[in-house]
């Protein structure tokens, strides 16, 4: 079937765009954003997917107001509708809509789901090239659960957030964040059958995007149980004077960690990132921990509204909780994204800086202590 971006000059195979390259159900295309203020009264994040196989269309916002405080709670809306044949279409599920306004440069994010307490009118402008990881590639027995490409981008935004009727202005240089984006395979939709068993359930995942005056650094991993690396990568990247254009990202050589679990959780209570790079010395950043928020909030392991999974031809619900939660070990709350300071020494010299560090560590890792499939770690000496 024929669509508008047909008339562009973008096809990667000899089928139309709407046609994918492969038939997997779990084929997908999505966006991703948080944001937060430089002094973490709001957090804010949004996702939208959408799998072209499953005919499924999906997107979620949430905020976390006063984390960190006795009064700190999330906030979340979740929409999800039949996907559009037409890719030009495909930026809006229900209340939420994102629009790039200048690829890899600007874009906006507007919510408007008053009756779930939340709407938004933001706009981001990058403070960051684009950072292309390694490709994602992950095989289970002979099944391919992950075969991906993801970028991650570093922003600044403006605009405002309403949370049950009360406004917050983002001004000028107020709120930082940072965005990925992301396509290919990876598991999404209503759970399948897949065979004898050959391995246990096991998933290991590290992200830490910082931004700092002046330039932001990424981290990631992704580790087997025994902390053989499947994934990796590091960057440091400069932010741009006003109306220039970025400089590419600086690739590291090899990136390390040093992380203590909080007790009875899988939640880091300390977290040191190394980035070694091709050539000079290397750089240490320290992260201390803020609070959480939780990955539940925009659809991720969310038992109702997860990911592909088909609600309906056009469905708007939202939910929300206090903070923390009650049950962190919770299947559907380990995956969250800690909002953290950060400090750096080596190369980069001495900066204080913002961002997160996302953890989601199902099964078991060694060399963590983690051990069953969502128990928490032990105390200390245990």
């Amino acid at each position: 079937m024929l669509s508008s971006f047909d008339d562009f000059p973008i096809h990667q195979t000899s089928r139309p765009v709407a046609r994918t390259s492969t038939s997997d159900l779990n084929h997908y295309d999505r966006y991703f954003f948080n944001g937060y203020t430089r002094d973490t009264r709001i957090f804010f994040a949004a996702a939208m997917g959408l799998y072209p196989n499953r005919h499924v269309a999906d997107a979620s916002f949430s905020v976390v107001v006063d984390g960190g405080t006795a009064d700190a709670r999330q906030i979340n809306v979740h929409s999800s509708r039949r996907a559009p044949t037409d890719r030009a279409e495909a930026n809006r599920v229900g209340p939420i809509e994102v629009r790039v306004l200048e690829p890899l440069g600007t874009h906006r994010l507007t919510v408007d789901a008053p009756e779930h307490g939340l709407r938004c009118d933001l706009t981001m402008v990058r403070r960051s090239a684009p950072i292309e990881e390694p490709p994602f590639f992950h095989q289970v027995g002979h099944r391919v659960v992950m075969d991906s490409t993801r970028m991650t981008q570093f922003g600044q935004w403006e605009g405002w957030v309403e949370v049950d009727g009360e406004r917050v202005d983002l001004g000028p240089g107020e709120t930082l964040g940072s965005r990925d984006r992301s396509w290919g395979v990876r598991p999404v939709g209503e759970r399948a059958p897949v065979g004898a068993p050959v391995a246990d359930p096991q998933f290991f995942w590290l992200w830490a995007p910082i931004n700092f005056e002046g330039f932001s650094t990424h981290f990631d991993v992704n580790e087997h149980f025994d902390g053989r690396r499947w994934h990796e990568s590091g960057f440091v990247t400069l932010a741009p004077a006003d109306g220039q254009v970025p400089e590419p990202a600086e690739a590291m050589r090899a990136v390390d960690y040093r992380l203590t679990w909080r007790p009875g959780t899988r939640a880091a209570a300390s977290f040191e990132v190394d980035l070694v790079p091709f050539s000079g010395e290397p750089s240490t950043i320290v992260l201390e921990p803020l609070f959480d928020f939780h990955m539940l909030g925009i659809g991720y392991t969310h038992p109702e509204w997860g990911h592909g999974v088909w609600k309906g031809e056009s469905e708007v619900a939202g939910d929300r909780w206090d903070l923390p939660v009650a049950d962190p070990t919770a299947p559907h709350h380990v995956h969250v994204q800690t909002v953290v300071t950060a400090t750096t020494s080596g190369a980069v010299g001495v900066h204080e800086g913002l961002g997160v560090l996302e953890q989601l560590a199902i099964g078991r890792h060694d060399p963590s202590g983690l051990s069953g499939l969502f128990d928490g770690s032990p105390p200390p000496g245990a």
